[in-house]
This record gives structure tokens, C-alpha cells and sequence, in this order.
């Protein structure tokens, strides 16, 4: 009485054209994200890797904690760096974020 009756209909045939478009919207959507975000990170970190590997004794540095100093030891993971004069740390070479122009730090 209070609900109609349903009735089956036939399936409709899978066409291969709409299925495309159906996943078309997808597909850009990941070409759109990998050039958006994928590719730029892959390339800072590449930058980051290389700058890492080319510290060289006397370099002056930014560490991730926000230390400025000079790079006086260097080890195969780890780095000392001189925060003033008499004070040294260790920390890992992957801890330098930045590495500046000679005569930065006074």
C-alpha cells in the first residue's frame, strides 16, 4: 500500500568510452599532484643532500636548531660545529639547514 513496487531494469552495457572518462578526472588529478608537490620536494631534498655532502672545514652554517657557526670537525654523520669561540657541538650533518656566504658570522 505505501510503497510502489519496484521493478528491474536491465543493466546497462559497460561502455568502455565512459569508463575512460570516468577515470580521466583522476588520472589529472595526480599528474596535477605530482608537479605541484612530489616533484618540488624531490628536488629540495636532492639540493639539501648535495649541500650536505659539499661542507667543507671552515664552512659558516644554519643548523635546523637555529645555530649559526662554523664548521670545524667533519665526519663521515657527524659535523662539530663552533658557536663562539671554546664552544663546540656535535650534531648530524643532516641537522644543517642552510650554509652561508664567508664572513656571515663576525
Amino acid at each position: 500500500m505505501f510503497i510502489s513496487s519496484a521493478y528491474a531494469q536491465a543493466a546497462a552495457g559497460g561502455d568502455t568510452q565512459s569508463t575512460i572518462m570516468g577515470l580521466l578526472p583522476l588520472v589529472l588529478m595526480f599528474v596535477v599532484l605530482y608537479f605541484v608537490m612530489i616533484r618540488p620536494q624531490m628536488k629540495r631534498q636532492k639540493e639539501h643532500k648535495a649541500m650536505v655532502e659539499a661542507l667543507a672545514k671552515g664552512d659558516e652554517v644554519v643548523t635546523a636548531g637555529g645555530f649559526l657557526g662554523k664548521v670545524s670537525r667533519i665526519g663521515e654523520i657527524y659535523i662539530g660545529v663552533e658557536l663562539a669561540s671554546g664552544v663546540e657541538v656535535q650534531m648530524q650533518r643532516s641537522a644543517v639547514t642552510q650554509v652561508l656566504p664567508k664572513g656571515t658570522i663576525k
